[in-house]
């Protein structure tokens, strides 16, 4: 049991770390190729900020750990919006601009109503993992026509964070590897560790998945939304975990069930993934409520409170 624990903790540790050098590396490696920012922003770091939970759900998929796997990817999206967006809110409110609206929105509640219809049935089949990849190559393709057709505010603010590094090519891609070799390690060792202490306490690996790996592998979220929020980059903040929320229901999901369909628990439907949407609604609803105020539309620091306190009653709900 106590080896369990280290190896979550030191799993989640190096989760983090790696994926960090992991995206530094890869973003110099592609600059360096002459790849574009917007590319670059929106490719390797938006897949770097969610490869812990991809990792993750595809070795737990591939062990036989379905749960496991769904657990993070609902649980993480639920841990964005409750944990990362509210305490985001908290330290300063954060502002929703009216093409968040309208635009990114709506598509992240269509993928969110999608994905109720994939596990309506309480099973994920191959069939249902390629229509979640081919929506997700989908949603990429689309966002990338409009990053290339209006003003690459991303792809401007990942080329001055990546020429603000200056690191040789070597070293980019000496991190490229060891990153990505240390992410798949530590997923092994953190998969490994939260299973070992699912059987210890007789619980599922579902619930494990939905607090302690959910949590973990959102923490590279809740430290890219916070650096934006204290430079004032309101839409990076909000767009990171709209991206993230998007990436996790897609992609997460459809490879873990591209690599073992799985089936699923009913409570998954009822309470994560009710939960999951009326957290997503809530982004939309606060949003609207400052507009109708003749402010602009933001997520105030009352709001960030009860996204936090809804969350925390939420883990309380799933662990009891």
């Amino acid at each position: 049991m106590l080896l369990a624990s280290l190896a979550v903790i030191f799993g989640l540790v190096l989760l983090i770390w790696s994926a960090d050098r992991f995206i530094e590396g890869a973003a110099v490696t592609a600059k360096h190729f002459g790849m574009s920012p917007l590319l670059i922003g929106m490719l390797i770091i938006g897949f770097g900020t969610s490869a812990p939970e991809m990792v993750v759900s595809a070795f737990a998929a591939a062990q036989g750990n379905p749960g496991l796997a769904l657990g993070n990817a609902f649980g993480s999206n639920t841990a964005n919006i409750g944990m990362v967006l509210g305490f985001t809110a908290l330290i300063a409110p954060i502002t929703v601009q009216s093409s968040v609206l309208r635009k990114e929105m709506p598509i992240l509640i269509a993928i969110t109503l999608l994905a109720g219809w994939i596990i309506f049935d309480n099973f994920i089949s191959g069939w249902d993992a390629i229509i979640l990849l081919a929506v997700f190559f989908a949603v990429m393709g689309w966002s990338i026509k409009q990053g290339l057709n209006g003003n690459d505010t991303l792809g401007l603010e990942t080329d001055a964070d990546i020429s603000s590094h200056q690191m040789p090519i070597a070293r980019a891609m000496m991190w490229l590897f060891v990153g990505l070799f240390l992410l798949i390690a530590s997923s092994r060792v953190l998969v490994w560790g939260a299973v070992e202490i699912a059987v210890a306490f007789g619980v599922s690996d579902l619930v494990i998945g939905l607090t302690i790996v959910a949590i973990g592998t959102s923490l590279p979220e809740l430290a890219s939304a916070i650096a934006a929020i204290r430079k004032n980059e309101h839409d990076l903040a909000l767009g990171n975990i709209i991206g993230s929320n998007l990436f996790n229901t897609l992609a997460v999901v459809g490879i873990a069930g591209a690599i073992h369909p799985f089936a699923i628990d009913a409570e998954v439907f009822s309470r994560d993934y009710l939960v999951m949407g009326l957290f997503t609604l809530a982004i939309v609803a606060f949003a609207l409520r400052s507009k109708k105020a003749k402010r602009p539309g933001r997520i105030n620091r009352i709001e960030g409170g009860v996204f936090v306190a809804a969350y925390f009653g939420y883990l309380l709900w799933v662990v009891l």
